[in-house]
């Protein structure tokens, strides 16, 4: 079927058939201001060779990972994506994020599934995991709401260091339902113990901290639990999964749920998603987790199989029943994470940890040697960290990138007062070249 161009005369009937007398009917609660009143002004069309030229030219222009040293973070990291990742999610069984409806026909699916919440719920301390979330932040959201049906509890503490956008998206989800948020301020970078148990109570469904935080610093975990538990609470940790071979599993910590982004495992940066949102809990509140899980049984002839265990959606029908309308399934990104984890195995992932943990101190050992730059907090970091600059950290990266040097996040667009810190990240793809290039470029910008 071949689809043509809308004639005058089809516009005219199109018109007719709405009941509007002209274009001007159609388009009366569109401010004038805010319409255009001249042609788009738009090149000739291209030939096929040209418009590849065009955007390859356009593309050029960005600031990549690949074209420049990257030390950014806040959540999204250039940790090493092993080869084998592109060239088997390419596959034509994989290569779909569609729910696997049919376990008949979706064995191979449903098995790299299984696999991933294996391994997920392994290096987490957890009992089950799922594999279902768009990323870090909507699975924190997803905690919240989880925490609030469980406990019937109508508040949810945040601390401090919590991710500034994960509390945005938190705040969303949580405004439907009418749960509310507590913030606690960390002033030191760290939870603040004597504050969040003024603020945990009766009514407190969950307290949140990260750790490492969104400022890189480390959190007591373990203290955090005691003040949750002793409130009757649950404790909820977003931790990155890439930090988990070095860092202690927040499970054995005291966690409830465990959340955050799996970007790091083998999903590349791609200018921001799709990522991997990472969800595990306690086997008690595997009735009231979002999205799906994956579970091993056995056939009629007693040959193993994989089966959607828990879909939360009700089969996608009794959603009034539902326990999220958690609906798209990022499979093939769990995929990637699978693969990255069987390629570089455990060893590898702790050897992947000592690094970025190693590197990200001697950058910060040799950044804060220049007269000026600091470290904002003095909370102990894994492998990001926050410098206190003497000039505007805007003006500071925006100034480093014309020497392909993404120097790190600027956090006033996050808060204000930190007008002049800059949040860097180190993995372990950066050298010791690059950091002390970075080093020297720092120093004569801030000079």
């Amino acid at each position: 079927m071949r689809f043509l161009p809308a004639t005058s005369q089809d516009q005219r009937a199109m018109l007719e058939t709405i009941g509007a007398r002209g274009i001007e009917d159609v388009l009366v609660k569109i401010p004038a201001k805010s319409r255009l009143d001249r042609p788009l002004a738009l090149p000739p069309a291209l030939a096929e060779t040209e418009l590849i030229r065009h955007m390859r030219a356009m593309a050029a222009k960005n600031a990549d990972s690949d074209s420049h040293v990257c030390f950014l973070g806040a959540g999204a990291y250039d940790h090493y994506v092993p080869s084998p990742i592109d060239h088997l999610i390419r596959r034509g069984e994989f290569f779909t994020a569609y729910t696997p409806y049919q376990p008949e026909a979706s064995q191979g699916t449903l098995r790299t599934i299984y696999e991933y919440q294996t391994m997920i719920a392994e290096l987490t301390g957890m009992d089950v995991a799922n594999a279902s979330i768009y990323d870090g932040a909507s699975s924190l959201a997803e905690a919240a709401l989880m925490a609030h049906a469980v406990t019937g509890r109508p508040e949810v503490v945040l601390a401090g260091g919590v991710h500034p956008l994960y509390r945005r998206v938190v705040a969303t989800y949580c405004d439907g339902p009418g749960v509310k948020l507590r913030d606690v301020a960390a002033p030191a970078g760290v939870l603040d113990a004597a504050a969040v148990t003024k603020s945990v109570g009766a009514k407190t469904a969950a307290l949140v901290v990260q750790s490492p935080n969104f400022y890189g610093c480390l959190e007591n975990v373990a203290a955090a639990a005691e003040i949750a538990h002793a409130a009757g609470a649950l404790l909820v940790v977003v931790a990155d999964p890439v930090n988990l071979g070095v860092l202690e599993a927040p499970g054995r910590l005291g966690a409830d749920i465990v959340v955050g982004d799996g970007q790091g495992l083998g999903v590349p940066l791609s200018y921001g998603g799709p990522y991997l949102g990472v969800f595990a809990a306690k086997n008690d509140f595997v009735r009231r987790m979002p999205g799906r899980l994956v579970g091993a049984t056995v056939d009629q002839d007693g040959q193993r199989g994989f089966v959607l265990t828990l879909q939360t959606r009700e089969q996608h029908i009794r959603r009034a029943k539902a326990t999220s309308n958690i609906c798209t399934n990022v499979a093939l990104c769990a995929l990637m994470a699978t693969i990255y984890l069987a390629t570089i195995g455990k060893q590898g992932l702790v050897r992947v940890g000592e690094l970025s943990m190693a590197k990200a101190h001697y950058a910060a050992d040799r950044l804060t040697k220049i007269p000026g730059v600091t470290l904002r907090f003095e909370a102990p970091f894994f492998k990001e960290f926050t410098l206190k600059l003497p000039k505007p950290a805007e003006r500071v990266a925006a100034r480093l990138v014309k020497q392909k040097i993404l120097a790190g996040v600027p956090l006033k667009a996050f808060d204000r007062k930190l007008a002049d810190c800059l949040l860097v990240a180190v993995t372990e793809k950066r050298t010791k070249e690059e950091i002390d290039a970075f080093a020297e470029a720092l120093a004569k910008a801030v000079a």
